[in-house]
């Protein structure tokens, strides 16, 4: 009695967490990741260089990176979640060859699926608009939010005027807060939560200047806040560029977002270089529901309450 062997085989990639014996694979592809985090590329360089491969090592961190592996295929991605924020960002997706490979969009679900265990509403990935990684993270559920360029802005000649930021302090926090609700679109501030500490720059001339700050091995990148009402945009950001603390000679770079593009003309003006356009994309994990709940009144001491009495009153049907 023989064995009827079936035709076909569907052979089915599961994502897998990476672990120390895929470090010759990911050595292989460490020139052919694709970037999905601007940020993080500019200050901390490639997410498959040694010291990013061994970070996703460490337990203490919402650091996450999965293989795929089939028939000669690899799909590798990553995914972080800096502590106390609400949302999760891809990484990269590697490599940059095959991200037009039908088990993408599978590879992003676990990503995601994988912040959404730490608690994130949303998971961010920046991604250029021609990317062929565009329809994969379409096809996971990502949609578009909002648009950005990183402008180049290390060349840009120095003023010799005094400094005119600051270091933000706690009390430039409401101020901060603030002017986010007054530049980022309502639509776009439950995935762009507010500022909940000050740890970037202010104008000192006024609350109508706010940028962040964000510091790495390989480069500074700056994200502003700048009321379309500010006067002298341009000095400002010289300004900025000059006093900037903590250069050492590091690439700065100033991302723009598209409720801020009327920011760019002052930077192409100043001999900034922008990049591709990019299309910062959100997947949502969760709705927050803020219920109602019934609270008990508290009685103050030494004092009681009576019950109310109320008396039943008969009509009388003949009047």
């Amino acid at each position: 009695m023989g064995v009827e062997q079936l035709p076909f085989s569907f052979a089915i990639m599961n994502p897998r967490p990476l672990d120390l014996l895929d470090l010759p694979t990911v050595y292989h592809f460490r020139g052919e990741a694709a970037s999905l985090d601007s940020t993080r590329l500019l200050t901390r360089g490639n997410p498959l260089g040694a010291a990013g491969f061994m970070s996703y090592f460490n337990p203490a961190r919402h650091l996450y990176s999965a293989i795929m592996q089939d028939n000669g295929t690899t799909l590798l991605g990553g995914v972080i979640q800096t502590n106390g924020d609400s949302f999760a960002k891809l990484v990269y997706l590697a490599p940059a060859t095959a991200l037009t490979h039908p088990d993408v969009p599978v590879l992003i679900e676990h990503l995601s699926a994988e912040a959404g265990k730490w608690g994130a509403f949303h998971v961010l990935a920046e991604v250029n608009e021609d990317s062929e990684a565009f329809p994969a993270l379409r096809k996971a559920g990502f949609s578009v939010y909002a648009w950005q360029r990183i402008w180049d802005v290390s060349h840009i000649a120095l003023s010799e005027t005094p400094g005119g930021w600051n270091q933000a302090k706690s009390v430039n926090l409401p101020a901060v807060q603030s002017l986010y609700h007054q530049i980022v679109p309502p639509l776009l501030q439950p995935v762009e939560p507010t500022p909940r500490r000050a740890v970037g720059l202010v104008c000192a001339d006024g609350s109508k200047c706010y940028v962040n700050v964000s510091y790495g091995v390989y480069g500074i990148v700056l994200m502003p806040l700048i009321h379309p009402e500010a006067t002298d945009v341009a000095m400002k950001l010289t300004n900025l560029l000059t006093h900037l603390p903590n250069r050492r000679g590091r690439p700065v770079y100033l991302c723009v977002r598209s409720y801020q593009a009327w920011l760019e003309p002052a930077l192409e003006d100043l001999g900034g270089k922008a990049s591709s356009r990019q299309a910062v994309m959100v997947k949502h994990l969760a709705r927050m529901v803020k219920d109602e709940q019934s609270l008990r009144a508290t009685q103050p001491a030494g004092v009681s309450v009576q019950p109310s009495r109320v008396s039943h009153v008969e009509m009388n049907k003949n009047e």
